[in-house]
């Protein structure tokens, strides 16, 4: 009989190194033949590219608002004047449905930008003042033709069916007039 013993007389036998030679052949099989099933569930390239977009700020003057688009979303972009960071912060002490301070809604040391996914709470429309001539409701934000939610310079919800507020997305202050959102 072909085997070796050791001194305890335990033996291995050459049957037990082709079970394992098989066992690590079907395992590197495996792997092999579920790899490209795993590697398919990964985001597409076309689709990380969309993930995250950079907005330069300089054009953008006082008073004026600009809409990008960011993963199929309207961002609103608003260059806010001293009198509006100054009225969002004096409404923060009003009777707010969904409570969220100005300073909540803006970045440190960047409080003139507010940057916020433009789509009312209530059912997804996409609310008006963004536009000078725009309709921006009763507390000088955006107002929301379609079931008339009013929101304030903020972009917090004051008046109206809207639950909350329009949703601030994840976005990062490149330097002083580039931001990266998402």
């Amino acid at each position: 009989m072909s085997s070796t013993v050791d001194k305890k007389g335990k033996g291995e036998t050459r049957r037990d190194f082709l079970y394992l030679t098989a066992a690590a052949f079907g395992a590197v099989g495996a792997g092999s033949v579920a790899w490209p099933f795993i590697h398919q569930m990964n985001p597409a390239a076309d689709t990380l590219a969309l993930s995250t977009t950079e907005v330069d700020l300089a054009p953008i003057e006082e008073g004026q608002a600009i809409t990008v688009m960011w993963r199929g979303k309207p961002v609103f972009i608003r260059h806010r004047t001293a009198e509006e960071v100054e009225r969002a912060k004096s409404d923060d002490k009003a009777d707010l449905r969904d409570p969220e301070t100005d300073e909540q809604r803006t970045k440190p040391g960047h409080e003139k930008w507010l940057v916020m996914v433009g789509i009312c709470t209530h059912l997804g429309c996409v609310p008006l003042g963004q536009k000078s001539a725009d309709v921006k409701g009763e507390y000088d934000g955006w107002f929301c033709p379609c079931h008339g939610s009013h929101y304030d310079t903020s972009g917090r919800i004051r008046k109206g069916p809207a639950p909350k507020n329009m949703a601030v997305p994840e976005y990062t202050f490149l330097t002083d007039t580039t931001i990266k959102i998402g």
